[in-house]
């Protein structure tokens, strides 16, 4: 994973940026703005998760977008540009073709960005976020998400104890296994039930429900994130003008076609390109920076 910086900012811009990206990916069909989100997308997956990206891409996106791209033309008949028949009699045309591909392309592009956003908006951030507008909700979310690594770990801990003395759950007849499984089982409910209980009396002995009562943060939105969220809104309004001005405008059926509105689509264009491939310049910028300091050290 790289140095990313973009993660420093405060949850707000990030989960700000991360909606604005995935929800113009989800509704812009035009090709070039399907070329620009997959590929900031794709390339700041793969600064975020290295070699885990690239097999991901490779095992799973890639097989996906072939499936999807290659399945439409066999369901879609429409298009006036014909390129052959099956055997039933349908056509095979341009554009469904076309379509399918822009379709699978829409697809692994959102399935990237949210890659993405699972490596930046961590459980505190969202957790952060929602404490603000549904704080009894956010303390469930927090306390689910902290349980369910405490109660692997704890489990791992009592099978690999009571394996110490001889109840392995692994190993031996279906019949002992099972057995020493429900033992496991058990051990952990109870181990569970008590910690809830500590819980909660630490809960009441810290104040929590009490009128008054203020929350910690470890956030803070300074000039840093008040120039981002400028940047993003700005680069984020040029697009929905765009948008509503019909610069993304692309039509696959009956005929494949576009509309080009001259110097007004290349800024639109270029707004939407400054929006995706932000947070890899942020990043980018900052690596170079850290890394010319640390020259001169």
């Amino acid at each position: 994973m790289g140095n990313d910086s973009f993660s420093g900012f405060h949850p707000v811009i990030n989960f700000f940026y991360f909606t604005a990206a995935i929800g113009f990916s989800m509704f812009f069909m035009h090709p070039v703005c399907l070329s620009i989100s997959l590929f900031c997308a794709l390339t700041y997956c793969i600064y975020l998760k290295g070699k885990n990206a690239v097999h991901m891409v490779l095992r799973i996106l890639l097989p996906t977008l072939i499936i999807t791209a290659l399945l439409n033309p066999l369901f879609n008949h429409e298009g006036g540009t014909i390129i052959a028949y099956f055997a039933s009699g349908n056509p095979l045309t341009l554009e469904s073709i076309l379509f399918g591909i822009a379709a699978a392309a829409m697809l692994i592009t959102v399935i990237l960005w949210f890659s993405c956003f699972n490596e930046i908006m961590t459980s505190d951030k969202i957790v952060y976020l929602a404490g603000r507008i549904i704080p009894a909700l956010s303390l469930i979310l927090t306390m689910a998400l902290r349980f369910v690594p405490r109660f692997t770990a704890q489990a791992s801990v009592i099978a690999n104890a009571q394996r110490g003395i001889g109840r392995d759950a692994l190993s031996g007849i279906l019949l002992k296994k099972a057995k020493h499984g429900i033992k496991i089982i058990s051990i952990l409910i109870t181990w569970s039930l008590e910690n809830a209980i500590e819980t909660a009396d630490s809960m009441k002995c810290r104040g929590y429900g009490l009128p008054g009562r203020t929350a910690y943060s470890i956030y803070h939105f300074d000039r840093r994130d008040r120039s981002a969220l400028v940047f993003i809104a700005a680069c984020a309004a040029i697009v929905m003008g765009g948008s509503a001005m019909g610069a993304y405008h692309f039509r696959f059926f009956p005929t494949v076609k576009g509309q080009w509105s001259g110097i007004w689509t290349i800024i639109v264009f270029a707004a939407y390109f400054a929006l995706c491939v932000f947070p890899l310049l942020i990043s980018i910028k900052d690596e170079i920076i850290w890394k010319h300091f640390q020259s001169k050290t």
